[in-house]
């Protein structure tokens, strides 16, 4: 496993209940931006993370074109303090990797609910994300960038 990347695991139950949250209600909620603060300052205590405050820097930046894209109307604000506190895990080597990763899962993710929005099944379960016409829950993406980055800095080595 890379270093530095074991914050990131143990982020996965907060990730998939973001993605589960995002995709039924069309909210991130606060507390789970919160808790993966607490997990990094943890990690940063326990000597996991090498690179924290470049890793701050770039969150801190996330977060600052996150509330121009918000302010526009471009980016939820969950999805925008959510983000934000991922990239609190991303070690600062894999950020480009990162970006095609996040690239990949924004594809994937609007495929995704794109094609689930066809089944009259899920329509009728009342998720907000399934109604057509509502916006695209970028929580999922935002998650499954998460899941999948450790899996693509395992696979290049």
């Amino acid at each position: 496993m890379p270093e530095g990347t074991l914050p990131l695991l143990l982020l996965g139950p907060v990730l998939l209940f973001a993605a589960w949250s995002d995709l039924s209600r069309m909210r991130i909620p606060n507390a789970l931006s919160l808790i993966a603060v607490a997990l990094f300052a943890g990690s940063v205590l326990a000597g996991l993370v090498p690179d924290a405050p470049a890793r701050l820097g770039v969150a801190a930046a996330v977060l600052g074109l996150g509330f121009a894209a918000f302010a526009a109307g471009l980016f939820g604000g969950g999805d925008v303090k959510f983000l934000a506190a991922l990239m609190l895990f991303v070690p600062v080597p894999a950020l480009t990797l990162y970006a095609w990763v996040f690239c990949a899962a924004m594809a994937l993710g609007m495929l995704l609910v794109l094609s689930l929005r066809r089944v009259p099944a899920l329509q009728a379960t009342g998720w907000r994300s399934m109604q057509p016409g509502h916006h695209f829950p970028m929580g999922i993406s935002i998650a499954l960038s998460g899941l999948a980055l450790p899996v693509a800095l395992a696979a290049i080595g």
